[in-house]
């Protein structure tokens, strides 16, 4: 009797990655020059996207880092908050790698802050969360390339082109081949804020580029810092709530310094450098999540416009994981920080 042979099932995921490729092949090398991917504009500052509220300008990364907030919100009001009404008692899917994630933080809490970690855990673990949701949501596609067109202030742009038109909405890309330099008319006039200035009525820039409408929150300087300005207050804070009033020796051991003679002098001095490190500590929290986040970032854009194809899913793979680290890092930081501030720093003189 003859075996019969399995029959072969058809597996779309694979053509659909061999499409995805032989897509970006034709569209870099190979399309017209419309579909190719441009070197990105590197700007340090937030970029405005041309809303505002009461008169209050809203940045592309500030606009990133409400939509991770509003995703970290949807997550726990739909997700968890609706398996905890359910009458199931096991989790699973999404909720399974949420509790899996929250457990290992709050293990990690445990372990330094002993009895004051259910009071520290929620602020180091917020702080994880916004931090890794906005790392992880920057690498969507699109988020940093769609945008508004606006003329270059100097250097070179490229040519606008109309791609679609639906009511009132006009949909443009820029031109690859067509690479213009800006070039200062008389009489131009630039509104402040990067607002358009148009050379001609019938164009919309002479030589445009991208401003895009979501940007990466640590890629900006006030969202690192913001967090690390938080962090380390917090740690003041818990200090405070922890040993009192008797905290602030820790910076300025007066009594020490009355009563203890030559050491009493150096502690006073290593009181000074103590508070000289918190502040610090605002510096390395900021430019560490700052640095690696915007590097990234910029790394993955020039490579894919260089290479395109097969290389920026390497980097994108890549980035999730130091996404990830990043948060990590700070967490712990954030962590050791508040914790040690709990532990009084005449512990071994008492003992």
């Amino acid at each position: 009797m003859s075996e019969e042979k399995p029959k072969k099932r058809f597996n779309l995921s694979k053509w659909i990655i061999y499409f995805c490729i032989l897509a970006g092949i034709y569209a870099a090398f190979l399309g017209p020059s419309i579909l190719k991917p441009i070197s990105p504009v590197v700007v340090l500052p937030a970029e405005p996207t041309g809303l505002s509220i009461g008169g209050f300008e809203i940045t592309n990364t500030m606009l990133a880092t409400i939509l991770a907030d509003l995703i970290l919100l949807g997550i726990a009001v739909f997700v968890v908050r609706r398996f905890m009404r359910s009458s199931s008692l096991v989790p699973s899917g999404f909720y399974n790698a949420f509790e899996a994630l929250v457990e290992f933080l709050w293990n990690t809490v445990e372990g330094a802050a002993g009895k004051w970690a259910f009071r520290i855990f929620p602020v180091p673990a917020t702080i994880f969360l916004l931090i890794f949701v906005a790392n992880l949501v920057k690498l969507v596609p699109g988020f940093e390339s769609i945008g508004r067109i606006k003329e270059v202030h100097h250097g070179y742009g490229y040519a606008p082109v109309l791609l679609a038109k639906v009511g009132n909405l006009s949909i443009y890309t820029i031109d690859k081949g067509q690479k213009r330099e800006h070039i200062a008319k008389e009489g131009e006039h630039s509104e402040s804020h990067g607002e358009v200035s148009a050379e001609k009525e019938s164009e919309l820039c002479h030589a445009c580029e991208v401003v895009p409408f979501l940007r990466g929150s640590a890629t900006d300087l006030n969202f690192p810092f913001a967090l690390a300005f938080i962090a380390v207050l917090m740690t003041q804070v818990y200090g405070v709530w922890a040993l009192g009033i008797g905290y602030f020796e820790k910076f300025i051991p007066i009594r020490q310094l009355i009563k203890g003679g030559a050491m009493g002098v150096i502690n006073f001095i290593v009181g000074i450098l103590e508070l000289i490190l918190e502040f610090a500590k605002i510096l390395s929290f900021g430019f560490r999540l700052f640095g690696n986040i915007f590097a990234g970032t910029l790394l993955l854009s020039i490579v894919g416009a260089l290479t395109a194809v097969l290389v920026p899913v390497g980097l994108y793979f890549f980035e999730v994981f130091f996404g990830i680290i990043q948060a990590y890092v700070f967490y712990l930081l954030a962590t050791i920080f508040i914790s040690g501030a709990t532990v009084s720093h005449h512990a071994e003189e008492a003992h």
